[in-house]
């Protein structure tokens, strides 16, 4: 029998994934192995009837353009018991299996993190190698590399951004903008740049305070007043879901919003439209101080994970594949594949990436950094001291809404 290897995607999709399949496929292919691809994820190497297919070059031809991810996703993680008493052996035994790929993002990357130590420490002839995938551009690339995705996600954003800033232009309106990210703002960041919204909301902003619902509202409130003072009368705000995710829930609960809660009180965010919620809070405040602007709210999130991908991933996706092929032929394992900037692949290694859990923390804004400096310098729009004057028409204390008061910057 043929040596083989095994691919599987884990996580949410992002733009690419096939275009790594489906480059996996051809290149192993070309150099005489098999190559099987898994459906659901991790918890097929945790069962014993997995769900898996060969791969040959038609499907990797037809694939490896679009959006989506041919081979079904899951967020399954094994428990310590899975690994002790569930993982399937046999599969890579019968199919002569040599090297397993893994595709995903932070979570995918720390269980192909603990899948290399348990093959290392049973002396399992099994590589492994993880490929990283997220439109949350947050797994630790050197150099400030993006991860496949990303960028294919920020064009759509923006595509969405940037019409609904024209209809808040031609409405007059004020439309919030709600942006995937659970753990960084990079795509937040990103989509309010490129279309110049005058505020864009990140965790990555509270860096020397805490995160509160006030203080997001304040810093919308903020650039609405400073557009009145401009005579500007419309805009966009682009708020990082994951500002909600490190909220207080009882700062959550005191809004007055309805929202279901697990078992342990938690708000579950996951279930509802964060740019509604947002925009239902923000109504309220607005109504508070009879200031008159019309909201609306949008949601931009899953209508970007499975777009097709734009060119660049569809080269970077390509030269990571590549890539993985490389370091398996040079014997490499227990590693993600990084494609520097001159598209030369690189390992690197899992157990050096990890925390003291053993997991694989994001890489988050660097607020400091001048991605993010010159925008909050020149295009955000908000209140400084030298507006309190004016900002005293339509507010009784508007050093409150002083954009760096508020950050503590």
């Amino acid at each position: 029998m043929k040596d083989s290897i095994i691919i599987l995607t884990g996580g949410g999709p992002a733009p690419g994934m096939n275009t790594v399949v489906g480059s996996l496929t051809k290149a192993f292919l070309s150099n005489g192995y098999r190559v099987l691809g898994l459906h659901g994820g991790y918890s097929g190497l945790f069962s014993t009837n997995p769900k898996y297919e060969e791969m040959d070059f038609f499907k990797a031809d037809t694939i490896f353009n679009r959006g989506g991810s041919y081979l079904m996703m899951s967020r399954f993680k094994p428990t310590n018991e899975d690994f002790e008493k569930n993982f399937n052996l046999k599969l890579f035994q019968e199919n002569n299996i040599k090297l397993l790929v893994t595709v995903g993002g932070d979570d995918t990357a720390s269980t192909a993190n603990r899948i290399a130590k348990f093959l290392e420490s049973k002396k399992y002839p099994i590589r492994n190698i993880h490929v990283p995938k997220t439109i949350d551009n947050d797994l630790p690339l050197p150099d400030n590399t993006p991860t496949f995705g990303f960028n294919s996600a920020k064009d759509e954003g923006a595509h969405i951004a940037r019409t609904a800033y024209e209809d808040a232009r031609t409405s007059g309106n004020w439309l919030i903008i709600s942006a995937m990210g659970r753990s960084a703002g990079h795509l937040a960041l990103g989509i309010g740049k490129a279309t110049h919204c005058p505020m864009t909301i990140i965790p990555e902003m509270f860096n020397k305070t805490d995160i509160t619902i006030d203080k997001i509202v304040k810093l919308t409130m903020s650039a609405i007043i400073k557009r009145k003072i401009l005579g500007i009368p419309y805009g966009t705000v682009v708020v990082a879901e994951g500002v909600f995710h490190d909220l207080d829930p009882e700062d959550l609960k005191s809004t007055g919003v309805h929202m279901t809660y697990d078992e342990h009180g938690h708000p579950e965010l996951g279930k509802i439209s964060k740019a509604v919620l947002f925009n239902d809070i923000l109504e309220k405040e607005l109504g508070k101080i009879s200031l008159k602007v019309k909201t609306r709210p949008i949601e931009i999130g899953y209508d970007v994970r499975c777009q097709d991908p734009i060119a660049y991933d569809l080269t970077y996706c390509t030269e990571l594949a590549l890539g993985a092929y490389e370091l398996f032929a040079k014997g490499e394992t227990g590693c993600m594949v990084f494609v520097d900037a001159n598209g030369e692949a690189h390992p690197l290694y899992l157990h050096d990436l990890q925390n003291e859990e053993g997991k694989i923390p994001p890489r988050r804004v660097s607020i400091e950094g001048g991605t993010a400096q010159s925008y909050y310098g020149q295009i955000c729009h908000y209140i400084t001291p030298a507006d309190y004057e004016e900002a005293g028409k339509y507010v009784q204390n508007p050093e409150e809404y002083d954009f760096k008061k508020i950050l503590n910057w």
